[in-house]
Order: C-alpha cells, then sequence, then structure tokens
C-alpha cells in the first residue's frame, strides 16, 4: 500500500502545476490589482457597459437555464450518443477519475451546448504538454461541445498572464488575431523554450507585434473592460470549481478532473468524452 500512495503521488506531481508553486520573482511583474472573486458579472459603471459585458462573456447558472427550456428541449444529446449508451458500463469512475461539485457551478457560455473548460496558465509545463492533445481533441469533438479556457490566477504573474490570454481572446473575435490556438501555442513557446517569462506588458506588447496587432490595438484592448470582466469571471469561476493545479477540467460545470486523476493525457481526453456523453443523456 505505501508503495502504492507513492506511485500515485508522483503521478500527480508529473501531471499538475499547483496553486503554491512559484512562477518568477514577483518584482519582475507589473503590478496588477487582483480582480475580486466574488464580482461574477455585477461591475458594469454604465448600461452601456453592461451590454458590451454581456456580449463579451455570459455566465450561466445550470439551474436557471433548466427552467428556461420546455421539457423536451432539457436533454442535450450528442451526436455520439446512442440509445445503447445509457445501459453500457462506464469506464471511468466517480470519486476516483473524476469528482461531481455540488451544487453544480455555472459555466462560461449559455446552455445550448456541453461545456468543457480547462484550467491553465502558460507558466504550466503541464498545461504545455497537455495543449497538443487538447488540439488534436478539438479537431474531433462532438459539434454539440464547447470548448472554453479558464486562465488560473494562482500568482501575480499569472494574473498577467490571464490578460495576456483574454487580450488575445478578444483581439481574435475582433478579427485582428487569426487563430488564437497558435497565439496560445507561441505563448507557451516564449515561456518554456525560450526563457522569455512575459513579465513585463512592454514584452507581452512584442509577442503580439508578432501577429500583427499594433501597440494602440494592444493597448486598447489590454485595458478594456471585456478583458478586465473576464478576468473577474475567471478568477470567480476558479474559485467556484474548487481549482488548485493546473491543467484541470470542468465539465459543464459539473465534473472536475486532470490527467493525474484520469490516469494520463491519453485517459483524460477519453474521460472527457465520457463525461460528455453522459451529460447529453441527462
Amino acid at each position: 500500500m505505501k508503495h502504492l500512495f507513492w506511485v500515485a503521488a508522483a503521478l500527480f506531481a508529473l501531471t499538475a502545476c499547483g496553486k503554491e508553486e512559484p512562477a518568477a520573482p514577483a518584482e519582475d511583474v507589473t503590478a496588477i490589482e487582483a480582480p475580486a472573486p466574488e464580482a461574477v458579472a455585477d461591475e458594469a459603471a454604465t448600461d452601456e457597459a453592461e451590454e458590451v459585458a454581456t456580449e463579451t462573456l455570459e455566465v450561466v447558472e445550470e439551474s436557471a437555464s433548466e427552467e428556461a427550456l420546455e421539457p423536451e428541449d432539457q436533454a442535450i444529446v450528442l451526436a455520439v450518443a446512442d440509445t445503447e449508451v445509457e445501459a453500457r458500463e462506464w469506464k471511468y469512475k466517480e470519486g476516483q477519475h473524476y469528482f461531481r461539485l455540488m451544487p453544480t457551478q455555472p459555466t462560461v457560455g449559455g446552455a445550448d451546448k456541453i461545456e468543457v473548460a480547462e484550467s491553465f496558465m502558460y507558466s504550466c509545463p503541464h498545461c504545455f504538454t497537455l495543449e497538443p492533445y487538447m488540439q488534436k481533441w478539438l479537431e474531433t469533438k462532438d459539434p454539440g461541445v464547447r470548448f472554453v479556457r479558464i486562465p488560473a490566477v494562482f500568482n501575480r504573474l499569472a494574473m498577467m498572464h490571464a490578460q495576456t490570454y483574454y487580450t488575445a481572446e478578444l483581439l481574435e473575435k475582433n478579427g485582428m488575431i487569426a487563430d488564437l490556438a497558435e497565439f496560445n501555442n507561441a505563448a507557451f513557446i516564449e515561456y518554456h523554450n525560450r526563457g522569455n517569462r512575459l513579465t513585463r506588458v512592454e514584452a507581452i506588447q512584442k509577442l503580439f507585434e508578432r501577429f500583427n496587432v499594433s501597440a494602440e490595438e494592444f493597448d486598447k484592448a489590454w485595458n478594456s473592460f471585456p478583458v478586465n470582466q473576464k478576468m473577474r469571471v475567471g478568477a470567480d469561476l476558479v474559485r467556484r470549481y474548487g481549482i488548485t493545479s493546473v491543467p484541470t477540467i470542468v465539465v459543464n460545470g459539473k465534473y472536475r478532473t486532470s490527467a493525474a486523476d484520469a490516469g494520463g493525457y491519453d485517459e483524460l481526453l477519453e474521460l472527457i468524452d465520457e463525461l460528455t456523453v453522459r451529460e447529453g443523456l441527462r
């Protein structure tokens, strides 16, 4: 038993970055005010700002979304699901490979699709390792599944990197960045392969320049209300989901898992598909 304990501990250490793991010297990081985790979507100063925030990010409580649906619309049946799936024996076990969130927590998008959320940090080597697996999964995922990323904000550097991600996401939405996945890969490579820790706004802005984003466009997005609002919502969801290490996957605000829990990266992708199928049959 003692041997099994140390094997399990070693597997977890190899597949996750902990909340307390140091990222970079604090004095190298441009100071950023920490987002209030309690604030989900109530910080808009004007009606116009609220409208922008609504278009940018919609947090949906499952209980509320279910009440608004007609009975026949409540089940989201995935393309991969069939009538025999309910009777099958599931490979992965609750409490061992994944954990149920009680109560079910909000999701980023609406109830029209089943949401798979990855919480990550650019500074996490395991997130970098997981990235090609997730890109492969995205190529074949069910159309009834929506994938979102939620940067974890465990420290000041992670907070700056979260702002980097949400800025890139906004610029892609506005047509100024062609491929967010390509930008994410470049950010990972800067940190892990080139030794560029992206600790200052100037260094981050130069990364955006490589994607043909001007300094003016970058500044406007970086300091925008939608990016600030997304950071607040993301920090709140990380807290609600009980995420203490990354990468962590949350399915529809209901199930939390990781590569360490699933038994590896390939197993994690299998587990994600299994959980989305189960969720589609409810």
